[in-house]
């Protein structure tokens, strides 16, 4: 064991191998006997192609560049594929980003489009499909602009004909609702074919606020008859529903404070613990019905493990294996069912769960360590208290080489990262994005402050009207902590975060002065334009439960806003955005970067060409990841001679 100062590590992580593995899978399900799933490209301009495990067990891509199989409806996109065998053979649907619009795929042939092209503002977009082949029909989410503003579209459920007949002709497409409600899911028809059940909600809510759950008739006319709210409301958020076997209606809701599973309105499992999570994207799916009566579920309190339940008894058992946090995607067939899982010690990768046999093993994307796991971070789960002696849950990353220690007495720089969203969380899984500052000797905590999910709507409910100030505060009580026991520099603390957690960045360093420097990515930076007409519309009302109606409370919307606070702005910070971002548009930061105009406040600002919210190609992911460890390295007094130096500038 050599020594060397915290931060000047040599490590095998680089940003190359780290933005490789940027990504996951997701969105699995069965056709026939095989699963399949989407996967990302980042050295493919960042796409997503669908992937298939055959019966040999080899995985196949099925569409080749430059398919990418993802779309945009409520921008952060909802589930895009769907199929099944008809034939022997594979009928796929699925939606393509480039055009947003449905395409018919059979292998061996060339995808057909489903759907027209609208001129119309964002166009026409499609989500959540499912195959109706008695009808020779998808049934699916249509997200539909009537004009050039973000607030100009309404959202039907809508049947769309697979033989291709709608390609040039919007009328071809048959609207299954009434457009009442601004949001829908995509619809569940019950075993017998006789209901649908789906989702819906309003402005001012989110999804996590409440939701309706509604269902239907299916008439002999194809059509929804007769639709009906059977459960939820404006404080209680249903976030998925299914049909069980014996066509009874199962739904994960909140009404009890957590979300819970439900069978025909009676709990079957009551506990302190989610079943569930936001609805960030229609099609997301935290429980699966099997056919002989039991569910597969994702649950957990501050995690997420996959496990069976028997709603009968209420016993339920989990998967055995390296996986302590499934994603939001699940599928079943006959006595199988897929995930994705990952854990501290590994990525996320395609889980197969046989229920008869009690065994689990990754079947696709599989995890390869692409270094020695000895420069794998060891994160320990910590609660801290925050103001008033309120919890904040937490995930501390401490340095950690294994060739490599401090001198003695020397104090780690530590990031303080902060989860996006803000109803959102950050999962425990091995992430190389921290093992790429740890293996260097940069520690990082991640913070899930109060407004997090998995620990129930109370922790959830705290950030309401205090966005900017909970968020912040329990991100400064758990960096205060670590330094005051010693644990981290408290001359070297650093936050960074993206979206939501841009904002808690920009905001931090606006409000405290605990940060040395920070790294801001595709934030919201002033609440007073961040809303209708600026931002897209599935968020455009979201302050309002955040911040407070703006006719109302005006002033807060200044006074958090970092945009409006910029000359308390002391540290240097560096600002990524991508300049296709309609969520967070470039726009945010513009007003930022003018307001410090003419201040010798050492600041860099990167936009990327061609990335929007979230950034997926891979040269971008290591600009940005080089970037952030050279402004950390030059504020802390590191050497990083590997790393190209980031010009800062007043």
């Amino acid at each position: 064991m050599l020594t060397a100062p915290y931060g000047s590590w040599p490590s095998p992580v680089d940003a190359a191998l780290a933005a490789a593995h940027d990504g996951q899978p997701d969105w699995v399900g069965f056709v026939g006997d095989e699963v399949w799933w989407t996967e990302p490209r980042p050295a493919e301009d960042g796409r997503r192609t669908l992937v298939r495990r055959t019966a040999e067990g080899a995985e196949e891509p099925v569409l080749p560049a430059p398919w990418n199989v993802r779309n945009r409806v409520v921008e952060y996109g909802g589930r895009p594929w769907t199929g099944t065998l008809r034939g022997g053979a594979p009928l796929i649907v699925f939606t393509h980003f480039a055009d947003q619009r449905l395409y018919r795929y059979e292998p061996g042939g060339e995808p057909c489009p489903l759907t027209p092209l609208s001129a119309v503002g964002g166009g026409l977009r499609w989500a959540d499909p499912r195959l109706d082949l008695a009808r020779g029909e998808v049934w699916c989410v249509l997200e539909e602009f009537t004009g050039d503003r973000p607030s100009d579209v309404r959202r039907v459920l809508a049947a769309v004909p697979l033989d291709g007949s709608a390609a040039g002709d919007r009328s071809a497409v048959r609207e299954l609702t009434d457009g009442r409600h601004r949001f829908v899911t995509g619809p569940r028809v019950s075993p017998d074919g006789r209901r649908a059940a789906w989702l819906a909600w309003d402005h001012p809510r989110m999804p996590w606020d409440g939701t309706e759950l509604l269902v239907g008739e299916i008439g002999d006319d194809g059509l929804l008859h007769g639709a009906r709210t059977v459960a939820g409301g404006p404080r209680e958020a249903i976030a998925q529903a299914e049909w069980s076997a014996d066509n009874r209606l199962l739904y994960a809701s909140d009404r009890d404070g957590w979300w819970n599973l439900y069978r025909d309105g009676a709990p079957l499992c009551p506990r302190e613990e989610e079943f569930a999570g936001p609805l960030w994207k229609p099609g997301l799916r935290w429980f699966a019905p099997l056919d002989n009566g039991l569910i597969a579920v994702v649950h957990g309190r501050g995690q997420a493990v996959l496990g069976v339940l028997d709603p009968e008894s209420g016993e339920m058992v989990d998967a055995a294996g390296p996986w302590t946090e499934f994603g939001t995607t699940l599928a079943v067939h006959g006595g199988r069912v897929v995930g994705v899982g990952a854990g501290p010690r590994t990525a996320y990768e395609v889980v197969e769960l046989d229920i008869a046999t009690g065994r689990a093993r990754a079947v696709g994307a599989r995890h390869r360590d692409a270094v020695d796991p000895a420069y794998y971070p060891e994160p320990r789960i910590r609660t801290f208290a925050g103001p008033d002696g309120r919890e904040v849950h937490a995930h501390v990353y401490p340095p950690h080489h294994p060739e490599r220690a401090a001198p003695d007495g020397e104090a780690a720089p530590y990031v303080v990262w902060a989860h996006g969203g803000p109803t959102g969380r950050a999962p425990l899984v091995l992430d190389l994005d921290i093992a790429y500052f740890t293996s260097r000797g940069i520690g990082v905590a991640e913070v899930n402050y109060g407004g997090s999910t998995g620990y129930g709507r109370a922790y959830r409910e705290r950030l309401r009207e205090m966005w900017g100030v909970v968020d912040v505060e329990d991100c400064a009580a758990v960096a205060r902590a670590l330094a005051e026991e010693g644990t981290a520099d408290p001359g070297r603390l650093a936050i960074r975060g993206g979206s939501a957690g841009g904002w808690t960045t920009a905001a931090s360093l606006t409000t405290t002065d605990l940060y040395a420097c920070g790294t801001i990515r595709y934030p919201v930076l002033d609440l007073a334009t961040w809303g209708p007409d600026e931002t897209h519309d599935f968020e455009s009302r979201y302050l309002e439960s955040l911040i407070g109606p703006l006719a109302e409370v005006p002033a807060r919307y200044a006074e958090r806003s970092p945009a409006h606070q910029a000359d308390r702005l002391t540290v240097p910070f560096l600002l990524l955005q991508g300049l296709d971002d309609v969520i967070c548009p470039p726009a945010q930061c513009e007003r930022l970067l003018t307001r410090i105009e003419g201040r010798s406040l050492p600041h860099a600002y990167l936009a990327f060409e061609g990335e929007g919210h979230g950034f997926r190609r891979a040269e971008t992911l290591v600009r940005a990841l080089e970037a952030e460890l050279s402004l950390y390295a030059q504020v802390f007094g590191i050497d990083v001679p590997d790393v190209p130096r980031l010009e800062l500038r007043p």
